[in-house]
């Protein structure tokens, strides 16, 4: 009996000694020893005991609600009320799926509001009338970056720096690059409108004239066309209002003349305007 129990010591010995060895492996190599779980699974995957935390405050179990109809969530880029560039754009883009016709104007309008709801909802999307990152990215891949002339299609362009030749008395100073008119006297811009040119075979003229005659309700004897405001200053080629340009911005290109699309800036240009006042056409 003696024996036995000296046997059974050193066995109780031998165990605390294989703990001890052990724990201090543990220590070392910085790892936690997980009590097993059932047969067949991982520590990991052992739920964890009632009244444990867990992430966000969330009860165990508890998942993150998904935004809209399994869609995830976006961000709002532009809304009613937005001005600039980028709403230029993104009107531009809506007018090559046909969802717009107007502008682009630089204000997200009505009209946009209208347009941007027809695309989402023609695509499953929230008919929100905002644009969100998802409608637009969607927009994006069903179009081409906008050029210049179709960001201005309706006007509202900056005008460029008059050259030097439009400094002095009263001039229509007219630029080609910035597709504008400036009204000028002695130097100083009384008013700025949009302007549009003759195509490649009916180019407008470039250089110096003078308004030689002006006619209120004029209408063209080659192209059987109204020429309303019609300001006369090289042959044929006058500065006049142009409801094709008006309706199709730079989709379209007159017979040589200058067209202005806004009827009531040119009526008060038409009113200032005297025979004998300076025209300069200029790139």
């Amino acid at each position: 009996m003696r024996t036995s129990g000296v046997l059974r010591s050193s066995g109780v010995w031998r165990s605390a000694a294989a703990a001890t060895v052990l724990a201090a492996l543990v220590a070392v190599s910085g790892c936690t020893i997980q009590p097993a779980g059932p047969p067949g699974t991982s520590p990991a995957a052992t739920p964890p005991s009632a009244g444990a935390s867990s992430p966000a405050g969330r009860s165990p179990g508890d998942a993150k609600p998904p935004s809209s109809a399994g869609q995830p969530a976006s961000e709002v880029l532009w809304s009613p009320g937005d001005r600039g560039k980028d709403v230029r754009e993104l009107q531009a883009r809506l007018r090559e799926v046909l969802w717009l016709y107007e502008g682009p104007t630089g204000t997200y309008d009505a009209s946009t509001v209208y347009a941007v709801k027809g695309f989402q909802g023609k695509r499953g999307l929230p008919r929100t009338g905002t644009t969100d990152s998802v409608t637009w990215q969607r927009l994006l891949g069903m179009t081409h970056e906008p050029g210049k002339w179709d960001l201005y299609a309706s006007g509202g362009q900056p005008a460029a720096k008059p050259d030097p030749r439009c400094m002095t008395g009263r001039v229509l100073c007219i630029s080609k690059t910035s597709r504008t008119l400036r009204w000028m006297i002695d130097g100083r811009t009384v008013s700025t409108m949009a302007v549009r040119f003759g195509t490649e075979y009916t180019p407008t003229r470039e250089g110096v004239f003078n308004v030689y005659f002006k006619s209120r309700h004029h209408v063209s004897t080659l192209y059987d066309s109204p020429m309303p405001y019609a300001m006369f200053f090289s042959g044929g080629q006058a500065v006049h209002y142009s409801a094709d340009f008006a309706g199709t911005g730079y989709y379209g290109g007159s017979h040589g003349c200058v067209n202005v699309r806004d009827e009531g800036k040119i009526a008060a240009l038409f009113s200032q305007v005297r025979n004998g006042d300076k025209v300069v056409v200029y790139w």
